[in-house]
């Protein structure tokens, strides 16, 4: 029997080499080496199993950001780059494995389509599970908000920043995600400008 880990790695090759409208239920159940039946067990159609894989994938992608920003904290990153490896691991990672797809326009429309109410789920979570990182980063003596900015509200513009930031026109090189969420995270932490009328 196919393990979760082993059954959502091979959902994602499969949505990554067909796209969406072209993988049938009969694709997914061989590239998971299962009969149609069983496969039916796990998901009762196409959609179903697309949204699992955006649920898990982003519910992975929020621990392991989370787990990678820790790690650079320890290792003694500044706070710049910790924030910006939480954003990068979280978002980046994900944008470069669908940046590799043939189909990867297709993918990003039925995400937005199909699994809207888990995006915005996640977002919540995330940013929620961001702030109180950030609250720790404060308590650490590592960054001081300003006053009437909350925890809250700076994980909020941290995360759409880069979300704005995987939706810039002209497109991103997805191997320079990282030093435009690093640019990001320190223009939002640290100001662009030095004053403004």
């Amino acid at each position: 029997m196919v393990t979760r880990t082993e059954l959502v790695s091979r959902l994602e090759r499969e949505f990554l080499d067909h796209g969406y409208a072209n993988l049938t239920m009969i694709n997914i159940a061989k590239s998971v080496d299962v009969t149609r039946r069983t496969l039916y067990n796990y998901f009762s159609s196409k959609e179903d199993a697309f949204r699992f894989l955006i649920e898990n994938g982003n519910a992975c992608a929020v621990d392991l950001g989370m787990s990678a920003g820790r790690s650079a904290l320890v290792s003694g990153q500044s706070t710049v780059d910790v924030l910006a490896t939480i954003l990068d691991v979280r978002y980046g990672d994900a944008r470069r494995r669908l940046a590799r797809s043939p189909h990867a326009v297709e993918i990003n429309d039925q995400a937005f389509r199909r699994c809207r109410d888990i995006m915005v789920a996640s977002a919540i979570a995330f940013q929620a599970v961001l702030a109180c990182f950030i609250e720790e980063l404060e308590a650490k003596a590592l960054i001081k908000t300003r006053a009437g900015i909350s925890f809250a509200d700076l994980a909020q513009l941290l995360a759409d920043g880069t979300r704005g930031t995987n939706q810039s026109l002209p497109p991103i090189p997805p191997d320079q995600l990282i030093l435009r969420y690093r640019a990001m995270v320190r223009a939002l932490l640290h100001g662009a400008v030095e004053g403004a009328a």
